[in-house]
């Protein structure tokens, strides 16, 4: 694979990114190679997944891959894209996933971490949710994940302000179960992933899916969905949206119009 690499031992199957000169960046490419492994290990039979960065790496991920963004007009996450199958994958996988965070968590990189069963960082993680400084609208879905993670103040302060928020922030909100030195990590997150493996698979599998259903059981009429798919649409049809896209590629700020 050109994004990833992949390891299984011991019914432990790891995902490392390997894409540091994007910053590990998703692109189609690189979601794609995460949905085959995933499906690799579906087959294998495998008892904890752990997603990783490569040891050199500074940056978890930067996130969704801002080249591959659409022009206006055009919804930037549909259901069908590879970045929302993936997400939807690691949350419906019959094992637990466990995000293993060292450097930086941006943007989308937020998103899919979250989707994750268990997020153990070191002190050097830090964690920013930025659509608003590109003037990308986020999807219902996404902020469902947030929302699972955080309370709803915590979020809007992400989610306005744009700006990352600490490792030892993040643990103390409990977004982080746990905050590890980084010399330690590795090693505390296979250990866990170990004693989860050595439990019942089946067991762990019902619970998982259980957990996960009474966590969206949120119930939301007809009419607050397509307020709020009118209101993503508002966003991705915007100047804002195409200028905060052209500016981030520009490397200047954005001159943002409310329009």
């Amino acid at each position: 694979m050109e994004f990833i690499k992949t390891e299984i031992k011991d019914k432990i199957a790891t995902i490392i990114f390997n894409n540091n000169k994007k910053r590990n960046s998703f692109n189609t490419k690189m979601l794609n190679e995460c949905l085959s492994a995933f499906n690799t290990f579906s087959h294998e039979k495998i008892r904890a997944v752990i997603i990783k960065s490569n040891d050199e790496a500074k940056v978890w991920s930067a996130g969704f891959c801002i080249d591959e963004l659409p022009d206006a007009g055009k919804d930037p996450l549909p259901f069908n894209h590879p970045f929302e199958e993936l997400m939807r994958e690691i949350e419906d996988f019959s094992s637990p996933v466990i995000a293993m965070l060292n450097g930086s968590v941006w943007g989308g990189a937020c998103d899919l971490s979250f989707s994750c069963d268990i997020l153990i960082g070191s002190k050097n993680s830090t964690f920013a949710i930025t659509p608003a400084k590109i003037g990308v609208p986020y999807n219902t879905t996404g902020i469902q994940h947030f929302l699972n993670i955080m309370e709803m103040n915590i979020a809007k302060e992400m989610l306005f302000t744009a700006k990352p928020i600490s490792a030892e922030r993040a643990y103390d909100l409990g977004i982080l179960n746990h905050l590890i030195e980084e010399n330690d990590l590795e090693n505390f997150t296979f250990e866990m992933a170990k004693t989860i493996a050595s439990n019942s698979p089946l067991s762990v599998s019902v619970i998982k899916k259980q957990l996960n259903l009474l966590g969206k059981a949120r119930p939301m009429n007809a009419e607050t969905f397509e307020k709020v798919h009118q209101l993503r649409k508002i966003a991705y049809d915007s100047y804002d949206f195409m200028e905060g896209k052209k500016a981030f590629l520009e490397k200047r700020l954005p001159n943002f119009k409310d329009i």
